[in-house]
């Protein structure tokens, strides 16, 4: 726990809180929305985002040592249920990382030949590359790639996040032409006449994921019972407030229809920087954007591979995906990864618009990490009854009766983003809504069966003996 000294106060909490959630390259999505985007994300923090925060604050004071989600599901659950929880996060990875990406690959577009940002191949290509440069940088384990990832969220997120604010409200202000339809209060509810239309709200709920890793923080809050909650409070704002305002930004100057999920940012930036004459912008905004998302996915290349590496050592899979460099990097691991990342990033020559490509991606991802969430609430309420007596440093208000108001508000949620991804969007051309079905269905099938078919076939001599090198 330490001494008070080293006790995160509550703006330091806060600002770990963002740097884990808050992302630039989600905008062009949010904007997407138009005036919904409000209702959006202010439903998708009361049924999401506090749900996973409370719960996972209990669950991380309450089981303070390593592990994480897979240590809770573990304890309510077993180890085949464990297994899947951390596959999932591992396996989401595939998807996730491609989106982040392809990002990366627009950005870099802007600096060079901003038409390249639409061509499918190009897209394709330069993800697969990017993320095996991330991948060989990260072979010199966790702390080389910790630096990248501080410089990342300052440079590529903080900095871009002011400009585009900055100069959305400099364009607003002035005699431009807005793109966004006048403000109604019909506008602010979505249209529910169509489940279609409900597919965006899924991208959205996961603009959240992440704060059961803030959660691992909670043990060294002065006074968690009362800051960690209201932290969560605090930033929860800050990131609705911040990524409404981003988003509007990219809607007051680009028309809803011509908005790039991959690139909407840039597009928006070379409105702003034309209009003030400072295009010279466009390529260092571009870099530091690009620097940023680099920075984001370098530290996931190794998070869930090494939560993985845990795994297998327990007897979950075969030895060979237990051999680590001298760095103590899960190498087989790392390098699987990055080869399924490699053959998801070829869906954007598959698919012929940037797009609808980038959309799927994000959807599978998001269906992914729905089943690690689905686990996730149902241990926050089933250790309230198996472990009733552990210590909890902060436990969900309310008593059992909270619990399941979180847990149960977090699962259905879950179950929701689950089913609606099935259902294409009606506002973006994704080709065949047969193949977007398939895509989905075959994605969560093949990636949930896997791991049960693994743990049902696992052998004793599976289980690591030591923990050297093999």
């Amino acid at each position: 726990m330490g001494n008070s000294s080293q006790k995160l106060n509550l703006f330091k909490l806060v600002m770990i809180t963002l740097a884990f959630i808050m992302s630039i390259r989600n905008l062009p999505m949010l904007a997407e929305t138009g005036w919904a985007q409000i209702f959006y994300m202010v439903v998708a923090a009361l049924i999401f985002l506090i749900p996973t925060a409370l719960i996972s604050a209990e669950l991380a004071t309450g089981w303070p040592t390593a592990g994480g989600v897979y240590k809770w599901i573990k304890l309510a659950f077993g180890d085949r249920a464990a297994f899947v929880g951390a596959w999932m996060l591992w396996v989401q990875m595939f998807f996730g990382m491609v989106m982040i990406g392809s990002f990366i690959a627009a950005m870099i577009a802007f600096i060079f030949k901003p038409a390249l940002a639409n061509n499918n191949i190009y897209i394709a290509v330069v993800t697969i590359a990017i993320y095996w440069v991330a991948t060989l940088f990260n072979m010199k384990g966790l702390k080389s790639a910790s630096l990248i990832s501080s410089v990342g969220f300052l440079v590529g997120v903080l900095i871009p996040f002011i400009l585009i604010l900055g100069f959305g409200l400099n364009y607003f202000l002035g005699s431009n032409p807005i793109q966004l339809p006048k403000f109604t209060w019909s506008q602010v509810f979505p249209d529910f006449s169509s489940i279609r239309n409900l597919a965006f709200f899924v991208g959205i709920i996961f603009l959240y994921s992440g704060m059961e890793v803030s959660s691992v923080h909670a043990n060294e809050v002065k006074n968690p019972q009362k800051n960690y909650p209201l932290a969560m409070l605090i930033a929860a704002i800050f990131i609705m407030a911040l990524n409404i305002m981003g988003a509007f930004a990219i809607e007051i100057a680009e028309p809803r229809s011509s908005i790039n999920l991959a690139s909407g940012i840039m597009q928006t930036f070379t409105i702003f920087f034309n209009q003030q004459n400072v295009s010279w912008l466009i390529p260092i905004v571009a870099l530091m954007a690009a620097i940023g998302a680099f920075g984001q996915l370098s530290t996931w290349v190794l998070g869930p591979s090494t939560a993985m590496l845990q795994v297998a050592k327990n007897g979950f899979m075969p030895k060979w995906w237990q051999k680590t460099n001298s760095a103590g990097v899960p190498i087989r691991f790392v390098l699987v990864q990055a080869t399924m990342v490699s053959l998801v990033a070829l869906i954007y020559v598959v698919v012929p618009a940037v797009n609808a490509g980038f959309f799927m991606v994000l959807i599978l991802t998001t269906v992914l990490y729905a089943v690690m969430y689905l686990l996730l609430f149902a241990s926050g309420i089933k250790l309230r009854y198996k472990y009733p007596d552990v210590k909890r440093t902060y436990r969900v208000p309310g008593g059992n009766i909270g619990m399941w108001i979180a847990g149960g508000l977090g699962f259905l949620t879950m179950l929701f983003v689950i089913i609606i991804s099935f259902f294409p969007p009606a506002n973006l051309k994704i080709g065949s809504p047969t193949f977007y079905v398939l895509f989905m269905v075959l994605g969560l099938l093949i990636f949930v069966t896997l791991p049960i078919i693994i743990y049902a076939r696992r052998k004793p001599e599976w289980k690591a003996t030591t923990t050297t090198k093999q």
